[in-house]
């Protein structure tokens, strides 16, 4: 089994990925965002570090998805392969913060590795709005996400709603999350838990 989370910056992406990893049994596969080498000069200087930046979680979620079918387990993974490819790649691109050159080579590499890989079995989107993301993405504090603005944000919600809606690679269950709270309200988890349930079983 490989279930895939996706959302916006904020969105609870990792929280949710480690809720739904031990009510499951499923193995977590997170984002490197602690040892990620490019992140802060990425946040201070993103036009000379965009590239950089993609190249790495690209590698990184690439790394992780052949691992996940090598080991044979059930996993769960923070944020998916398309999303880089899909929505902050472009996004970069259309502001730019990366070349044409750079762009470019991205999008063959990543088409070559998207060649080699199955999608997941079932995709869950967490749909948030602009003010919830910039309240999250404030009250976890990251010091290197201070920077980012509201109109980064937009961009990127508008992104992934064009993604989410031509998505066609799998099962895929969309969440709002705005008025949901996983950690603290044991009702809202459980019912991402039934939704869950009900795509992969066929459980109501």
């Amino acid at each position: 089994m490989y279930v895939a989370v996706a959302g916006n910056i904020g969105a609870g992406k990792t929280t949710l990925t480690g809720l739904l990893s031990k009510h499951f049994k499923w193995e977590a596969q997170y984002e490197d965002v602690v040892d990620n080498p490019y992140l802060d000069d990425f946040y201070n200087q993103m036009e000379r570090w965009s590239f950089n930046l993609q190249i790495y979680f690209l590698n990184s979620r690439f790394s992780q998805i052949l691992q996940f079918r090598e080991s044979g387990r059930n996993i769960i993974q923070d944020r998916t392969i398309y999303e880089d490819a899909h929505i902050f790649a472009p996004n970069l691109h259309a502001m730019g913060l990366m070349t044409n050159r750079d762009f470019e080579n991205y999008r063959t590499l990543f088409n070559l590795m998207e060649s080699l890989v199955a999608p997941p079995d079932l995709l869950i989107y967490l749909r948030s709005s602009i003010p919830n993301l910039v309240q999250q993405i404030h009250k976890r504090g990251r010091e290197y996400e201070n920077s980012i603005s509201i109109d980064y944000l937009s961009r990127l919600n508008e992104r992934y709603e064009a993604w989410i809606q031509n998505y066609d690679k799998g099962k895929l269950l969309i969440i709002d999350v705005d008025k949901l709270n996983f950690v603290d309200n044991q009702e809202d988890l459980g019912f991402a838990v039934n939704k869950i349930d009900a795509e992969l079983y066929g459980l109501f």
